[in-house]
């Protein structure tokens, strides 16, 4: 029947009788009896890493394990009793997340706001069969609500329970039915593949970037300093090579985020799957997306690469973890690639047929070297400007994501007779036209503001 919301069967894996919910609602269900191991262990790493080295020098080794052990258990004895504490359940149009020791705290999340359902396996999760839930609200300020941790059946069954309740996806493949006590349905499928990058490809262009270049560098000065001065205490080499490990953190980090990047479309939104110690599955509607950006860092424009990445409206851009938020569309590709999925995102725009016009030759007073890259210009369905001097940036915003244009100039500028544009979105950021003609501003600023009105009325 129409409307009707399909029973949803309790998993075999929830221990013990759920709370009561509301009267006519379905059952609360709790996380998996696994998830106060798998949070006690990584408060295991927190403890140790909190402790630090000058602690278990001053104690010794016997002491500073005595103490892990102890405040591991005390968190995961936490664990155990915020597990007991913690449910969920479907209420009408809402989900209901309830949890908390002292001060028991309940969540709904009207399933009409919900953006998008990622399902995340960290290298934990992955060993014992689990994975973690993590819900995008519109407007929400960071990530709501992680369930961790589910069974993997179970996090797919409800993920796809979610959408479909909240219309971004159909509640169950073609021709199934859930069953009370019979099995979880299936994923959905993967979608039409549109690219799979290069493992090779992924490494190559973390070794090409500053970071990897410095490093032999940094290494040689802290070997001729040690070699000068003849220390090699313990706090030194541990201060060398923490900063060491700082300077490679975010190559590292990229190349274990975007291990096994697959790019896929389905419908009307984008499936990325990525990642080696955390394995994430994240979807991108197409009608959030508000702008694109292309990047070529300076070393990769030998081998010709690119980067692409989104700006995706609703999605949580003040979380701290800047990996929960689903801007990668292109970890590294050639141009062709990336031409490829821009006209995939943006249907009719072309990367390599946009018109950028340069500023005028006066900008070179206040942009000497740079002012040759600029560019800017008014393409059939968006506005791209170019910029960058030794990190080459392009930004593609469709008229119909433009929410506010602003010409600006400052005390230099109005001696040079320029202005600088800007096409404001939902996401905050948007594109900046730098140091063009004052008048040439004022006309692209009025052409910009008649587009994006005509572009939202013909939506």
């Amino acid at each position: 029947m129409p409307g009707a919301v399909a029973p949803w069967a309790p998993s075999a894996a929830d221990a013990g009788p759920p709370p009561p919910g509301p009267p006519g609602a379905e059952p609360r269900q709790r996380l998996h009896p696994l998830s106060p191991v798998l949070h006690g262990a990584k408060s295991l790493v927190v403890v140790i890493a909190g402790l630090s080295w000058s602690t278990l020098s001053r104690v010794g080794f016997g002491w500073f394990a005595a103490m892990v052990v102890v405040l591991a258990l005390g968190a995961t004895v936490l664990a155990v009793v915020s597990w007991w504490n913690t449910g969920y359940h479907i209420v009408g149009r809402e989900l209901r997340i309830h949890e908390g020791l002292l001060w028991r705290r309940t969540r709904a999340i009207p399933l009409e706001r919900l953006q998008a359902v990622e399902v995340v396996r960290p290298l934990l999760a992955q060993l014992t069969g689990l994975a973690e839930l993590r819900l995008e609200v519109v407007g929400g300020g960071k990530t709501e609500a992680p369930l961790a941790y589910l069974g993997v059946g179970d996090a797919a069954a409800l993920r796809q329970r979610l959408l479909g309740m909240a219309g971004r996806a159909p509640a169950h493949p073609p021709g199934a039915a859930v069953v009370p006590g019979g099995p979880a349905p299936q994923p959905e499928a993967a979608g039409r593949p549109l690219h799979a990058v290069r493992n090779a490809d992924l490494l190559v262009s973390q070794l090409l970037t500053p970071q990897a270049f410095l490093l032999p560098f940094g290494v040689a000065f802290v070997v001729a300093q040690f070699l000068s001065e003849g220390s090699w205490s313990f706090i030194t080499v541990a201060s060398t090579l923490t900063a060491m490990a700082g300077v490679l953190l975010q190559p590292v980090r990229r190349v274990l985020d975007d291990w096994n990047f697959r790019l896929a479309r389905e419908d009307d939104s984008l499936r990325v799957r990525n990642g080696l110690l955390e394995t994430r599955v994240q979807t991108v509607p197409l009608d959030r997306v508000q702008t694109v950006g292309v990047t070529w860092p300076l070393f990769w424009r030998v081998k010709g690469w690119l980067r692409l990445r989104l700006e995706v409206a609703g999605y949580s851009a003040g979380e701290p973890d800047d990996r929960n938020r689903p801007d990668r569309l292109l970890p590294v590709g050639d141009l062709s690639t990336g031409a490829r999925i821009v006209a995939e995102v943006l249907p009719g725009v072309r990367l390599t047929g946009l018109p950028l016009a340069p500023p005028p030759a006066r900008a070179r007073w206040l942009r000497p070297l740079s002012v040759r890259v600029l560019g800017a210009g008014l393409d059939e369905r968006v506005f791209a400007v170019r910029s960058g001097l030794l990190t080459r940036r392009l930004v593609i915003v469709p008229y119909a994501r433009i929410q506010s244009v602003r010409v600006v100039q400052g005390p230099v500028q109005r001696r040079l007779r320029l202005a600088t544009v800007h096409a404001d979105t939902a996401s905050g950021s948007g594109a900046v036209a730098h140091d063009r003609d004052l008048a040439e501003a004022w006309v692209l600023a009025a052409e910009l503001t008649a587009r994006s009105h005509a572009a939202r009325q013909a939506r």
